[in-house]
């Protein structure tokens, strides 16, 4: 084929160097003047006539089979133009028309494109041979057209020689989008890839894996089988058989090939899915046969004739089973409708095939609608001359309806755009140019000029409220998509769990891992005040161990207690370490359990101190009481614990804390702990709380005991300390994301750890450091005897208050010796038995002296 273009192109540069060529006035189907020529293919008749001499001779013979839908398309296209010529879009400047049918034969359609490509306003029709065309002017500016792929292939091959722009309407071969090849091809069509690869998704989805396929012979429909056989193996669909017809009428094999595809169906029994890449017309023969052959199948029908009317036309063609059809994209062509209905006002001097459809319908004036099509090709085989008379437009008049009938709206609407997309390039052209002057600008320029700027990479087309997709807006693209060529039609997203991408990007970056590291200034911050309480809890077990037997130490609970309280103070201060750094499954799990585990133990041991305290300065019998019932130091410790260790062991068990990766941040990827168990996190934190909560209780009842050694008040402010802490953490924890979060638990752990280490260890090493002269024995029996007389006092008033209202009994102190020796000698007693203590609080107070300390400090 490309041999064929070559040589004929030769041919006739040849010929039109050595002598002029004669004007072919009888080879333009359509035309009218205007500042700005565009040429246009159209395939107005389906078949030309074979030369009955062999071999032929060069010349282009007569063309029959009229074909409505084409002759639809043509005046589609004068439409378009007419438009843009009654609107403001190119002010002062009149686009013409020269319209050249085909007859669906590349070789003529080739001849037309040399026509176009002759030097313009030149007395001699000829195609100058050129280095360099960049200052040729030709005689259109641009071609609508062709329509079949087969010849816009062949067309553009030769209109590639001064790169004039050529736009198709309809033909869809994916080999067109190569711009290397095809360089000023354009379309405003998609290609075959997405008709062929929406084909295949149809016949996975529907269940079907066994299929047959009908192509044409031509480029377009090898092409288009091959693109679906890719595609139906990507979706898993295997084809049965392949059948191939001839592509073009003027081939006498048409109806050979057809009867044998027919047999190959039947033979092929369990094939009911047939897909068909055909035109028209063999659409029309195929259907025709098949049912007369009674073939029943599911049809695939390519957008070649999706749409047709002629097939639907057909007699009983619903016994031919089930079409399932795509198609192009319908737009607005409500004003084609009114144009159809006013046809008989358009001018006919220099339109061949509106006179022809003139006299075609005048001889079909009779026929029905459904048979109107067949009428009109059958009747244009034969030789029916053409006569202007009234009678002849009112049949056009009367029978415009036909005509609307017959159009395929996507195709119409594609037209438009093919003419609108070439109108906006020459309205940028002439607006600093007189393009009233043929000479401004040559065809080649068209193809730099566009309705929109050209979309940069980083931003994609958003088609504005115009029907034509040629004119659109450039929009950035949205985080986290990019694109990376110029005018793309959407933007690609970027995969989100390991990728981003800032707005108008044009590649996607990789997200950053992050956590809450070492070398962070608010991590180095916060393990520095760990460090810092770590050093304090050792500098507080040196201070304790040095003075071991002074009275402060002993009131503390001992130094066996004291140990286990600073320990546990360690553990805390250490754990903080456990959320710096890279999250590891066995950082995620300990950090946790060593906080818990050791938090709930310094609790349980400050339990007991508060119990003993309150035990040991208590005067109110019934409490008194009660706390020795319940104060049992060590079940009180290991059980307190135990029952955190459980909880613990539980979680690790059934849903421990693991590393993972949190993606949900738009650009970086956060390495956290995921705590497993929501539940048994709040459950750990819980019980620790309930355990504070008894301790302050307890502790807040023995606020006003002995100030130089009581530490009830200071458990009190620590409790209170613990609470202001964690209260504000399960809000501010909940609504914290990010590679932080974990520096919030680190801040609370701090503050109540250190909170609890200040009130309870701070006020002893300040007796035993600045206030030696209170830390001896001495002065701590005199401030036991100032607390217990002020507390026998009143005690005994609060008795004779209540007795004086039922006898007149006198309450007398006992001296101050006595007080005293009372207080020596009880120093020496042991703790009676619960049962026993019940029963002494029934004796009178009238009759006893006040309660004695049992239990040692």
């Amino acid at each position: 084929m490309a041999l064929l273009i070559v040589l004929i192109m030769c041919f006739v540069i040849i010929f039109a160097t050595s002598q002029p060529c004669q004007s072919p006035n009888d080879f333009v189907a359509a035309t009218s003047p205007g500042h700005i020529m565009i040429g246009g293919l159209f395939s107005i008749h389906d078949k030309m006539l074979s030369s009955e001499d062999y071999p032929r001779r060069p010349d282009i013979r007569k063309c029959v089979g009229f074909e409505i839908s084409a002759f639809l398309q043509t005046l589609a296209m004068i439409h378009s133009i007419e438009m843009i010529n009654n609107s403001t879009l190119l002010s002062g400047i009149k686009l013409g028309y020269e319209i050249y049918d085909t007859c669906a034969e590349v070789t003529v359609a080739v001849a037309a494109a040399l026509r176009f490509l002759s030097k313009f306003n030149c007395s001699k029709e000829i195609v100058e041979l050129k280095c360099d065309y960049s200052s040729y002017m030709p005689r259109v500016k641009a071609v609508i057209g062709a329509g079949y792929s087969e010849i816009s292939m062949a067309v553009s091959r030769i209109l590639n020689l001064q790169l004039m722009p050529q736009v198709s309407y309809e033909s869809t071969a994916d080999i067109l989008s190569d711009k290397i090849r095809f360089p000023s091809f354009l379309r405003t069509v998609p290609s075959d890839f997405y008709q062929t690869k929406a084909m295949a998704h149809l016949i996975q989805k529907s269940g079907w894996n066994w299929v047959g396929i009908i192509t044409t012979d031509d480029d377009y429909g090898q092409l288009a089988l091959n693109t679906f056989a890719i595609q139906t193996t990507a979706n898993n669909v295997c084809i049965a058989f392949k059948e191939v017809i001839p592509a073009f009428l003027s081939d006498n094999t048409i109806e050979i090939r057809i009867n044998q595809t027919l047999e190959k169906i039947i033979a092929e029994a369990h094939v009911n899915v047939i897909v068909v890449f055909l035109r028209q017309f063999h659409v029309f023969s195929l259907f025709s046969k098949a049912i007369e052959r009674n073939i029943n199948k599911v049809w695939i029908a390519s957008d070649n004739w999706s749409t047709a009317t002629k097939i639907t036309t057909i007699p009983n063609v619903k016994r031919i089973g089930k079409v399932v059809g795509f198609t192009f994209r319908r737009g607005n062509v409500s004003s084609f409708q009114s144009f159809l209905q006013n046809l008989h006002e358009l001018p006919k001097d220099h339109n061949k095939p509106l006179n022809e459809y003139a006299t075609l319908l005048s001889a079909c004036a009779h026929v029905k609608n459904s048979d109107f099509s067949q009428c009109i090709s059958n009747h244009s085989r034969g030789t029916l001359a053409y006569k202007a008379n009234k009678d002849i437009d009112r049949n056009i008049s009367l029978r415009n309806d036909i005509l609307w009938d017959y159009t395929e709206p996507g195709v119409v609407h594609s037209i438009q755009l093919a003419v609108f997309a070439l109108g906006y390039a020459l309205r940028d052209l002439c607006q600093a140019r007189d393009c009233q002057n043929p000479d401004a600008f040559q065809p080649w320029e068209q193809i730099q000029s566009k309705c929109s700027k050209e979309c940069s990479p980083g931003q994609m087309k958003k088609t504005t409220k115009s029907q034509h997709t040629c004119c659109y807006e450039c929009v950035n693209c949205p985080e986290n998509h990019y694109t990376n060529q110029t005018d793309m039609d959407h933007c690609l997203s970027c995969n989100n769990e390991t990728h981003w991408a800032p707005v108008k990007s044009t590649t996607c970056f990789e997200k950053e891992v992050e956590y809450l590291n070492w070398n962070d200034s608010l991590a180095i911050l916060l393990l520095a005040l760990s460090l810092l309480g770590i050093m304090f809890v050792l500098a507080i077990g040196i201070i304790f161990t040095r003075n071991l037997n002074t009275p402060a130490v002993k009131s503390s609970g001992g130094l066996m207690v004291c140990y286990v309280i600073l320990l546990c103070h360690f553990l805390n201060f250490a754990s903080t370490g456990f959320f710096v750094g890279e999250p590891q499954d066995f950082t995620c799990k300990i950090r946790q359990t060593l906080f818990g585990v050791s938090f709930t133990l310094c609790i349980s041991c400050i339990l007991t101190k508060s119990l003993k305290i309150l035990l040991a300065f208590s005067f109110d019998p019934q409490l008194q009481n009660f706390l020795k019932c319940i104060y049992k130091p060590v079940l009180i410790i290991f059980t307190g614990t135990g029952v955190q260790v459980v909880i613990c062991t539980l979680w690790l068990i059934f849903a421990a804390p693991a590393a993972v990766e949190n993606v949900s941040l738009p650009r970086v990827i956060i390495l956290e702990c995921e705590e497993g168990s929501i539940l048994a996190f709040g459950i750990m934190l819980g019980y620790i709380a309930i355990l504070a909560f008894i301790c302050f209780i307890f502790a807040f009842k023995g606020r006003k005991l002995p100030e130089n050694y009581n530490e009830a008040k200071f458990i009190t402010f620590g409790m209170l300390i613990y609470f202001i802490a964690w209260i504000p953490f399960i809000p501010v924890y909940a609504t914290t994301f990010g590679k932080y979060l974990p520096a919030v638990e680190i801040i609370v752990i701090l503050i109540s750890n250190y909170g609890i280490l200040c009130c309870t260890f701070f006020p002893k090493c300040y007796v035993i450091l600045c206030k030696q002269e209170t830390n001896t024995k001495s002065a701590f029996l005199k401030m036991i005897y100032s607390y217990s007389s002020h507390s026998a006092d009143s005690l005994a008033m609060s008795h004779v208050s209540l007795d004086s209202t039922n006898s007149n009994i006198t309450l007398t102190h006992p001296s101050s010796g006595g007080q005293i020796a009372a207080w020596q000698k009880s120093k020496d007693l042991q703790t009676p038995a619960c049962a026993h203590t019940c029963k002494e609080n029934s004796t009178s107070a009238s009759k006893t002296w006040p309660r004695k300390r049992t239990s040692s400090i």
